[in-house]
């Protein structure tokens, strides 16, 4: 009798409880709903004209930096000083600088981080060249900032090459990257990065050809000279002895070396170089590797009026951005990336209009690669597709834009559907042609895993090799998956292999291409999941409950650049972008019944503006692990956009709490 009675108040309770529940996600739905409806317009207002979007793409102080020395390489300054147009543009670059110099006196790499040597090197060199008195206040805390990171010495290759371009660190220090590299055979250059190679051949050049400019009058570094620290290259590890002594006799070949075939490397970099300036804006179509391309044609005499010589420099000023008494430049350009996720994004929603979204269908499919590029050295059989990142790279089409695109054309129909469709046809059969032996898929090539080449002196930027990650390869599972491919085709069995083999054993995944462990745990799940593979429910439950373990009091979640450092997931303050990472995370794992996900629903809801977008001042986006990092100013609102749309969907369909556990229970999966 009295078990009867407990047993009948409980169902009651329930009930009651389920309506509360029933009641409480139906209004976070209508939250997400009129939160969407600000977000999408917000973000169609950014559409260009021609259907494209592109975000301001904003990285730290070494670009300003490096842009005041490629003055000082181009137009060495006169007894009397600058050419005052010059001078008032590394003015501005001055002035950009300091504005983002730290308290302790030195500057970082992203925002939030700590001093680093190598930008700090690179903004005190500008800053002393646009001008600055060393025995300032600022200068002061500065070079004592860097003394304390080891001075000088303890900035990476690509600083002291750039220093001993002007004499202001010894030559016989740095390390020597020899024009012959495109003469090696069996495509030895292949084995370098995409962008690596781009920078390196006309490095080369420059390093050859380009002599020793001379610095102003009476300027050096060496205030910035640590005391008792060597100058010569670092060992590293056992091979560095090895690389060590190569070094030498690249250097006694510079000068003393066969002519003939000195001159006939120089001719083989110039042309390797000018042919990736075709059907690109620029080499490579990133800042490094077109400043350099500056200087390689000065280098080779090539005259200010020379069509080529014009062009690189056309293409390179238009990284430049003023606004007033902004200046900044951008590393690159985005509109492929933004515009297919902000297409998806939009997509995935369901109510962007048709003629907007036709737009950026018809300029995606215009901007298919159908010529072959790098890539095609180890797959020459393959029929050429696929996207760049940039407004115009058809040497480097990469695979994650590729797989992005082929997401976002799901929901956008072109003009002509026919070309459309055969459009993605070839894409899809180049992202299966571009999957590695690993399983995996990298950046841009295929095997790009030679480890011995990050033992070479100038492989300290951290990026001589574009290994397969989990992050691209979940993007592309989820690509080919939601295209109808299954775990019957092999590339995507190997795909689904190569995620589960490279699971953490805390449950999340390394994210190469974003910041960090959130980054790809939300990718490789959203993989898993389209995938439909089976025996993958403990590698989903223990990401999950990783992602819920990492979750920030406010709701939201955020991850430090300094993951990388640590080899671990650093928390942060919550980000929108990372928020929306592990809520799709959570989605794709099965777990939006779970408290967390309420909470995270909540915070980007609850931080949105009036506007419609999100703040965002932290960098999310990594470039080089380590050493450049990036803020996509678009990720703060598209990504919030297609994960309260996915929240939204999940929110309306569920009626009831997971049986066991749910998301009433706060921390449940942690």
């Amino acid at each position: 009798m009295e078990s009867a009675w407990f047993e009948s108040v409980s169902r009651r309770a329930m009930r009651k409880t389920v309506t509360g529940v029933a009641a409480s996600r139906q209004a976070l739905a209508e939250a997400c709903a009129t939160s969407l409806e600000r977000s999408q317009l917000a973000l169609l207002d950014l559409q260009k004209p021609d259907g494209y979007w592109c975000g301001d793409l904003l990285a730290d102080t070494t670009l300003e930096s490096d842009y005041i020395l490629l003055q000082l390489w181009m137009h060495t300054p006169s007894a009397s000083g600058w050419k005052p147009s010059t001078w008032a543009r590394i003015q501005k670059a001055a002035r950009s600088i300091m504005a983002r110099q730290l308290p302790n006196g030195g500057f970082n790499i992203y925002p939030g981080g700590p001093a680093d040597v190598s930008a700090s090197v690179k903004a005190y060199t500008a800053l002393k060249l646009a001008g600055m008195k060393p025995e300032s206040e600022a200068m002061e805390r500065l070079r004592n900032c860097i003394l304390r990171l080891g001075g000088i010495q303890g900035a990476n290759s690509y600083v002291k090459i750039n220093l001993s371009l002007f004499g202001l660190y010894p030559q016989e220090h740095v390390p020597t990257i020899p024009p012959e590299l495109v003469l090696l055979p069996r495509g030895v250059l292949y084995e370098m990065s995409s962008w690596t190679r781009a920078i390196v051949v006309p490095l080369s050049i420059v390093q050859s050809r380009g002599g020793t400019r001379p610095a102003p009058p009476g300027f050096n570094l060496s205030e910035l000279e640590a005391p008792g620290k060597s100058f010569k290259l670092p060992r590293r590890d056992k091979l560095s002895f090895l690389f060590t002594g190569i070094d030498r006799g690249l250097k006694i070949w510079h000068d003393r070396g066969n002519t003939k075939v000195k001159n006939a490397a120089i001719r083989a970099a110039e042309k390797w170089m000018l042919d990736h300036t075709r059907y690109c804006d620029g080499l490579g179509a990133i800042y490094p590797s077109m400043m350099y391309l500056i200087m390689a044609l000065e280098s080779l005499g090539y005259p200010e009026d020379h069509p080529d010589r014009m062009e690189a420099v056309r293409h390179f000023d238009a990284l430049m951005t003023e606004r007033g008494d902004e200046f900044f430049f951008q590393p690159c350009f985005s509109p492929v990336w933004d515009t297919a996720y902000a297409t998806f994004a939009l997509g995935e929603m369901g109510q962007a209009p048709e003629d907007r979204m036709r737009k950026a269908a018809d300029w995606l499919i215009a901007r298919e690669v159908r010529r072959k590029g790098d890539w095609s050295v180890k797959r020459p059989e393959l029929e050429p597709s696929g996207w760049a990142f940039e407004f115009a790279n058809e040497h480097y089409p990469d695979i994650d834009d590729t797989a992005m695109v082929l997401l976002a054309l799901m929901h956008a129909k072109a003009t002509d559907p026919a070309a459309q469709l055969r459009c993605e046809k070839r894409a899809m059969n180049w992202l299966f042609g571009m999957q590695s032996r690993d399983g995996g898929w990298a950046a841009f090539d295929v095997d790009n895993d030679w480890q011995l080449l990050n033992k070479v002196p100038f492989a300290d930027h951290n990026a001589m090799l574009d290994p397969t990650c989990p992050d691209i390869t979940g993007r592309v599972l989820e690509a080919l998956c939601r295209r109808g491919h299954t775990m019957e085709h092999p590339g995507v069995r190997r795909g689904v292999e190569y995620l589960l083999k490279t699971q953490e054993r805390n449950g999340s995944w390394y994210g190469r291409w974003g910041v960090d462990y959130i980054y790809g745990a939300f990718l490789a799940l959203r993989g898993l999941k389209h995938s439909k593979a089976p025996g993958t429910a403990e590698a989903v439950k223990k990401a999950s409950r990783w992602l819920a373990a990492v979750q920030n009091p406010d709701g939201g979640w955020g991850e430090s650049c300094a993951s990388y450092v640590e080899d671990h997931f650093v928390a942060a303050p919550s980000t929108p972008s990372q928020t929306a990472w592990a809520l799709m995370g959570l989605l794709a794992a099965g777990e939006s019944n779970h408290d967390g996900f309420r909470r995270g629903v909540e915070y980007l809801v609850q931080t949105q503006k009036s506007d419609g977008t999100w703040a965002e001042d932290l960098a999310t986006g990594t470039g080089f692990p380590n050493v450049f990092y990036l803020q996509y100013t678009l990720y703060r609102n598209y990504f919030p956009l297609l994960a309260l749309s996915l929240a939204r969907k999940a929110l309306v369909h569920s009626s009831e709490p997971a049986a066991s556990g749910g998301w009433l229970v706060a921390g449940q999966a942690s």
